[in-house]
């Protein structure tokens, strides 16, 4: 009798010891890691009507949610600076490049009056991390003391692997640095790779008393064009048929997913050739399967950082988003009419081999590290170290199915992203839509949210500028998110969303205010434009967009004076 009371007692010490257990794992902050490509169009990966092999950004898809309606800004740097502060990009420095222009909106530097996501998270007891592409400070290559006021680890990250600079060779890099240092590139690098790898090591040699954020910015598929053989293997002949086809492949795909409405139109060619009457389909298709390597490749080093969290047992509650910096690329670089070294006056002959630890300090390179030209020019294959090509505005027109415009455009080609979010433990619904609309300036109060954080009003002795998103985290439980209106501006591209309208501008050099007003709901392809239908609309829009504009810091484009 007594040992049947002694047993029955230690089970009901064990059931409360697992209860309590259970309780304690599910209050446990979650690990947070923010992974985002580079110049990608909104149906390029599978889960979002892609032909593109993304099996593990799938995966994370239907074990999570994916928004429908969310924005970045159109460009690189200055979504870099809106996702890691919570604040517009003119708030936060960066209301174009990396150039200074005289004003707190327009330093093209990361503004001290505000914080980033990893500031703010480490406050609230986070390590963290970053590997990959920075590209919210000045690179200045010819300097011999660069300052490195801005670089990651004094802007709140533990540890840091990656580019300082915005563009470069995958193979190659300029601006290469670890931590505080600029480095040389190992043998047989390859970029993709080693911001995979090194996210791995990370969360390998992490200490698990604490949760961790990881900042995971890829350069794939920013141009150039370059991809290991074996990636690109994979997509030999498959675009073939051309961007005609491809276009058409996808809307029918995301159609047929549930992604988009039948009542919205696949966007016009934008004086695109047919494939059909198109020269050279040879090259263009090969600069198509590069890119698609490029995305492969991204996606499989993914898979390794999902492998590692799920070793450590780490998975489930470890919050995972991912989105893209902008629209496809239209940008065709290197697309000169002839075969040639990019840079003048390049002699081969007087090209030597660059030296273990030699940096390389040039966005294209002179020549490759074993002494070849790097060369431009249509016609020529893609992939290899010795090239440096973008993949052209067809294919980039093919990336943004089924909207209009590209990078650097406001339109929804520009700036539309997919955002998948992946959280176990602290999301029960999966593979769902979440059609409520957001921005960049979102992730950083949801982190906070999820984290238990706080974002502060002073910072290291200076001010900082509101907080300007709002948490996601009642989306994710597919509630409401607050009614407010979102706002972009970039080189003059300039538009606001409010509800299920968008009123959105093309800049151009004798009209700054040239508005067009869509209806998101009926027409998010904006082919039909009811700027003459619903003028009061557009003048109440058009009035907000200008207040915001005064607030953020944001000037006219090109003689950068005040708005009025």
């Amino acid at each position: 009798m007594m040992k049947s009371r002694i047993i029955i007692t230690s089970l009901i010490i064990l059931f409360i010891a697992a209860s309590c257990q259970t309780d304690q794992q599910q209050d446990l902050k979650p690990n947070i890691i923010l992974i985002m490509s580079d110049d990608m169009g909104y149906s390029d990966i599978g889960c979002y009507g892609g032909v593109i092999n993304t099996p593990v950004l799938d995966g994370l898809a239907a074990n999570g949610l994916r928004f429908t309606q969310f924005y970045n800004t159109a460009r690189c740097c200055p979504t870099r600076a809106s996702l890691l502060t919570g604040l517009y990009q003119h708030q936060a420095g960066i209301g174009h490049m990396m150039r200074d222009n005289g004003t707190d909106g327009y330093r093209g530097d990361l503004s001290n009056n505000a914080v980033t996501i990893a500031e703010v998270l480490k406050q609230a007891g986070y390590a963290t991390y970053m590997s990959g592409k920075w590209h919210v400070t000045p690179y200045r290559p010819s300097a011999e003391n660069p300052s490195k006021h801005n670089w990651p680890l004094q802007r709140g990250f533990d540890r840091f692997f990656g580019t300082i600079h915005g563009a470069g060779s995958f193979y190659d890099p300029n601006s290469l640095a670890r931590d505080n240092e600029f480095i040389a590139p190992d043998e047989d690098f390859y970029y993709t790779d080693a911001i995979s790898d090194n996210a791995v090591k990370f969360i390998e040699e992490h200490d698990g008393d604490k949760p961790f954020f990881i900042y995971l910015p890829y350069t794939a598929a920013h141009w150039p064009m370059h991809a290991k053989p074996e990636d690109v293997a994979k997509y030999k002949g498959k675009f073939d048929e051309g961007w005609d086809v491809l276009r058409q492949t996808k809307y029918n795909q995301m159609l047929k997913m549930g992604l988009i409405k039948p009542k919205w139109q696949l966007s016009g060619k934008d004086g695109i050739p047919d494939w059909e009457d198109t020269g050279l389909k040879g090259w263009y298709s090969a600069l198509m399967e590069v890119y698609a390597a490029m995305v492969d490749c991204m996606d499989q080093g993914i898979g390794s950082v999902m492998n590692t969290l799920e070793k450590k047992g780490i998975k489930d509650n470890t919050l995972v988003f991912f989105l893209q910096d902008n629209g496809g690329c239209a940008e065709e670089f290197g697309f000169s009419e002839t075969i040639r070294p990019h840079h003048k006056n390049v002699n081969p002959q007087e090209i030597k081999p660059m030296g273990n630890g030699e940096l390389q300090t040039n966005m294209v390179p002179r020549h490759t590290r074993d002494g070849r030209p790097v060369r431009v020019g249509k016609g020529l294959e893609p992939g290899g170290d010795d090239t440096y090509l973008g993949y052209g505005k067809p294919w980039a027109n093919a990336s943004n199915t089924p909207f209009r415009m590209y990078k650097h455009w406001v339109h929804e080609g520009g700036i539309a992203t997919p955002l998948i979010v992946h959280w176990p433990a602290g999301i029960k619904a999966r593979n769902e839509f979440r059609n409520q609309p957001g921005h960049l300036i979102d992730i950083m109060a949801t982190c906070i949210e999820v984290a238990g954080g706080h974002y502060p009003e002073t910072f290291n002795g200076r001010s900082i500028t509101p907080l300007e998103g709002i948490s996601l985290k009642p989306a994710f439980e597919n509630q409401d998110l607050q009614n407010r209106a979102i706002f972009w501006e970039h080189e003059g591209n300039k538009a606001v969303r409010l509800g299920k309208y968008k009123l959105v501008s093309k800049w151009e050099k004798d009209s700054e205010y040239n508005w067009e007003l869509y209806d998101l709901e009926e027409d998010r392809s904006e082919m039909s434009n009811l700027i003459e239908k619903m003028p009061e609309k557009a003048a109440e829009m058009e009035m907000l967009w200008k207040d915001w504009a005064r607030k953020a810091g944001v000037l006219t484009w090109k003689k950068f004076q005040p708005i009025e």
